[in-house]
């Protein structure tokens, strides 16, 4: 069997001759990876190490002043709050906290008044405030826990309200239209593939592997919600697999045989969709609403559909079923209708 090469993963012997692997990526921090390469165990730590590990927070942080949003910034990173965070969510509140330290870093965090904190989300967009709030709040609470400050100035100031479709579910059209650009053996193919018959989101999908693949079942692991699933291997899904054979470790790879990091995919599926001359709205995320649609259509109810897609609320859900039943009760209406007018 040949074995595969892992980016960045280290092994040795410890001092009593057990094998240790480790995850070390030049100016990231060091991980223990546990089990052996090739387990779900160990090829989860690998793909959360490789999708986003932040860099190490102790450089610098004995240069910054106590009590400055500066030291407040660097305390939150390392502490428990913010390492349980998804490695998505921690990039994004990486990147919100890092423009707002890089202006007012110097600034004593204690004297930080609401006001300041209304008028900078005043100048953002409302979807943009809701991150920036949420982002704030963490820290700030963070701050009243460690003795920085007394109180949270976040409290009080509400989310602002936004309408918002949200990402754009792919139409039946759309889906047809991508297919006949991108065959079967093609590595975007299998990418909507993966997408559409599992309805997991882009995280999830890029980590998936053969190694994952049981009793005609593909176990995931939600890197957002930690939630455990089986899906089973729909037939157009099983398609794409038988064509698109491959010996590394996850389905889907960059051109120089790597895994794809979650931003990566995301531009070279785009990449994809510009090539089968989609509009600028179709994106990973639409898909995984497209699989959820389909299966309200078919007549799944809530539970079923969360039982894939493995949402952690019904809420998102029932939107799907409840436009499915709509249309399965105006069709029956219309239907009722005009028998009435052949009788008559």
């Amino acid at each position: 069997m040949t074995r595969i090469k892992l980016d960045y993963v280290h092994e040795y012997l410890d001092r009593h001759g057990k094998l240790r692997r480790y995850f070390r990526r030049p100016g990231f921090k060091r991980i223990a990876l546990p089990g052996i390469p090739g387990s779900d165990e160990f090829m989860t730590a690998y793909q959360l190490a490789l999708a986003g590990q932040p860099p190490r927070l102790q450089i610098g942080t004995s240069r910054t002043k106590p009590g400055t949003v500066n030291a407040a910034i660097v305390g939150y990173y390392s502490s428990l709050a913010f390492r349980q965070l998804a490695p998505n969510t921690q990039r994004d509140r990486r990147g919100i906290l890092e423009r707002f330290r890089e202006a007012h870093g110097d600034k004593r965090i204690a004297l930080l008044p609401q006001e300041f904190i209304v008028r900078a989300l005043g100048k953002c967009t409302p979807a943009m405030a809701r991150h920036w709030l949420v982002a704030f709040r963490a820290l700030l609470r963070f701050a009243v826990s460690e003795g920085f400050r007394v109180d949270d100035p976040t409290q009080g100031i509400k989310s602002p309200r936004y309408k918002s479709e949200g990402y754009h579910t792919w139409t039946e059209a759309e889906i047809a239209q991508y297919e006949a650009r991108h065959p079967l053996g093609t590595r975007a193919r299998l990418a909507l593939a993966l997408l559409l018959y599992t309805a997991q989101r882009r995280s999830d999908v890029i980590t998936m592997g053969r190694q994952h693949v049981r009793d005609g079942a593909i176990a995931v692991r939600q890197q957002k919600t930690g939630a455990t699933l089986q899906i089973p291997i729909h037939a157009e899904l099983r398609k794409a697999l038988d064509a698109s054979p491959s010996e590394h470790l996850t389905f889907l790879v960059t051109w120089q045989g790597k895994p794809f990091t979650g931003r990566g995919f995301g531009n070279w599926f785009h990449k994809c969709c510009a090539d089968a001359k989609l509009p600028e709205a179709c994106s990973a995320h639409g898909l995984r609403k497209a699989a959820c649609r389909r299966l309200a259509e078919a007549g799944c109810t809530a539970h079923q559909i969360a039982a894939i897609s493995g949402h952690a609320t019904l809420q998102e859900v029932e939107r799907y079923t409840k436009a499915a039943d709509q249309v399965r009760l105006a069709r029956q209406a219309f239907a009722k209708e005009q028998r009435r007018t052949d009788v008559g």
